[in-house]
């Protein structure tokens, strides 16, 4: 298969994908509006690196893993479920001087990089999504390079696209306007991220492949 057909069915799949609003999107925006563009920009480095480290282990075979270890795969779809929730419930039943739920040092850049991370690792979604668009759009005749670009690529679009949506999210005139909302759009964030996680629970009945 020739590498730009394989460029063009993988990347028209996976930038649809990262567009539509889910775990990711909702973090980077939670951060850039009750945080500024700092903090939303370290929390889209965070989902961005998950991205290509997802990218880069579907191509070495996880989804082999996943379709062999049902049981393993049942678990991170049941873990991730129930981190989303966890950060859920968090939001929804913080003060109105929310604590970080990244970490003490959640206004910093550490503390930002981590939540953006984790909820990326945690998302059984794009692990459902790599390995089963990315993994098998290669074979043992792909070039390194090929797969290397695919890697870069994967971190580079989700870099610009969260980039893009945590400086208009952040901007002065969207914070000023939602200034006196934080407390509801907190809320509002982990309303998303119950809702996500409880309907993951619910497919886990399915198989993920």
């Amino acid at each position: 298969m020739e590498a730009h057909f394989i460029l063009i069915s993988v990347f028209g799949i996976f930038i649809p994908a990262l567009i539509l609003p889910g775990p990711d999107f909702v973090a980077v925006v939670r951060s850039s509006m009750t945080r500024g563009i700092r903090a939303g920009l370290w929390t889209t480095l965070g989902v961005s690196i998950c991205l290509g480290l997802y990218a880069a282990l579907s191509l070495l075979g996880l989804s082999a893993v996943l379709v062999r270890y049902q049981w393993l795969a049942w678990a991170v779809r049941l873990l991730g479920a129930s981190y989303l929730i966890y950060l859920g419930l968090r939001l929804i039943f913080s003060k109105s001087e929310a604590p970080e739920i990244a970490g003490r040092d959640g206004m910093g850049t550490r503390g930002s990089f981590r939540f953006g991370f984790f909820v990326t690792l945690t998302n059984p979604k794009a692990i459902v999504l790599f390995t089963s668009v990315f993994a098998t759009s290669v074979t043992a005749a792909t070039p390194i390079w090929l797969m290397l670009l695919m890697i870069g690529l994967v971190f580079a679009a989700a870099l610009i696209w969260y980039a893009i949506v945590s400086v208009f999210m952040s901007s002065t005139p969207v914070r000023r306007r939602f200034t006196r909302a934080r407390h509801w759009i907190e809320r509002a964030a982990g309303v998303v991220f119950v809702g996500i996680g409880g309907r993951i629970l619910v497919d886990t009945r399915n198989p993920i492949f």
